[in-house]
């Protein structure tokens, strides 16, 4: 079981001290000098409380706490020093972030009810980012079902997008990822307000008329309207509203922003949406990356080459496929071809993964007698 308060002194006597006054009371681990504590700390859950020396070799307490902020952000951080002067106090408070300052000697009766503090701050915080993270995600999911629901097409392209999105950053090693799924599943969530008559259109290629150009050119502008009242979600939007902006700072929406200013969400769909555009077209994803490199302004040449190196290597196998009835479909289940209604009328395009909405959308059509089966699904390769 991971402990939950750390210990971090250069003297070892001190530390073992503090482990046999304090381990009746707390779950207690020790580490001798910063480098030390970091390196068991590598590759294990995070402590709920770090409290560190200030004076030690090579590495001192506001350069240990520091380092420890990278890593572990939610553990609570306390200073204990024999050298109280205010310079001290103030590189603590403000590089080290610190919780609370201690000083040495430091009675039980001012460091335990610190401890317990430490604790409850520690809960405190984890408990609101637990609940903020289920908000967000419910709130994504909502959307995402509304799209699923009212325009299935687009649904599908978020969700190709998103596997695309993940591949493509865990390649430029982007150290946080959630926002940028959350963006490429939520991209399309303006087309709920667009007539399915014109998204039709649009899709097949068709000329749009005025009205109907514009509307579809509106279709960033309103999911950032939807998503920007979402708190935390600023990020999600900011790449929703910019998805297509080009590198060079043409295109929507029109102002001045430009280059590696327009968010890294966006540039990463702005290549990624052209890419699915003309898979659509049946070309080659090889084809579609030496047309678009023809075109440097459109997109930022760092994410047009991770995605031509990602391409590259990938070599996925093809899923054999095998026909099922509404009864053996499965929520999570990948349609190896589109689901018609029995006029022939688009319900779910090829390569969607069915979610609880969809799947209740399939069932209620199958009930009305209006829905063609078999369905083809993919299984795994064994």
């Amino acid at each position: 079981m991971t402990r939950e308060i750390l210990f971090v002194d250069d003297d070892a006597d001190v530390l073992a001290g503090f482990h046999r006054s304090l381990r009746k009371e707390f779950k207690i681990d020790t580490a001798v000098g910063g480098a030390s504590a970091l390196s068991m700390m590598r590759g294990r859950s995070p402590y709920a409380v770090v409290v560190a020396d200030m004076q030690m070799p090579g590495m001192n307490g506001v350069e240990f706490l520091m380092e420890l902020e990278k890593t572990a952000p939610d553990t609570v951080r306390i200073m204990l020093t024999g050298n109280a002067d205010q310079k001290t106090a103030r590189d603590a408070v403000n590089q080290g972030h610190i919780f609370r300052f201690l000083t040495k000697p430091c009675p039980p009766g001012e460091l335990v009810p610190s401890l317990h503090a430490g604790l409850k701050q520690y809960r405190l915080v984890t408990a609101e980012r637990d609940v903020l993270e289920r908000t967000l995600n419910g709130s994504a999911r909502m959307l995402s079902d509304i799209l699923a629901i009212h325009d299935a097409p687009a649904f599908g392209k978020s969700q190709r997008l998103r596997e695309y999105m993940r591949a493509f950053a865990e390649h430029l090693q982007l150290k946080q990822t959630w926002d940028l799924e959350l963006a490429a599943m939520l991209s399309q969530i303006g087309c709920v307000t667009i007539p399915q008559a014109v998204l039709e259109k649009s899709r097949a290629g068709r000329p749009l008329a005025g009205a109907e150009a514009d509307m579809m050119a509106r279709v960033p502008q309103i999911g950032y309207d939807l998503l920007s009242h979402i708190p935390r979600l600023e990020s999600v939007a900011s790449a929703v509203l910019y998805q297509n902006k080009n590198f060079d700072g043409t295109g929507f929406p029109l102002d001045k922003i430009a280059g590696e200013d327009i968010p890294i969400g966006a540039r990463l769909l702005r290549v990624l949406l052209d890419l699915m555009a003309h898979e659509s077209g049946k070309a080659s994803k090889a084809k579609a990356i030496e047309h678009m490199s023809q075109f440097p302004g459109h997109y930022d040449p760092r994410v047009l080459e991770a995605v031509a190196a990602v391409l590259e290597r990938a070599t996925p196998a093809e899923s054999p496929s095998r026909p099922v009835g509404i009864k053996e479909l499965r929520i999570g289940s990948i349609l190896a071809a589109a689901a018609h209604t029995q006029d022939g009328m688009l319900i779910v395009p090829a390569g969607t993964q069915i979610s609880p909405m969809l799947m209740e959308k399939l069932r209620n059509f199958a009930e009305l007698g209006d829905l063609e089966e078999p369905i083809l699904v993919t299984t795994d390769p064994e």
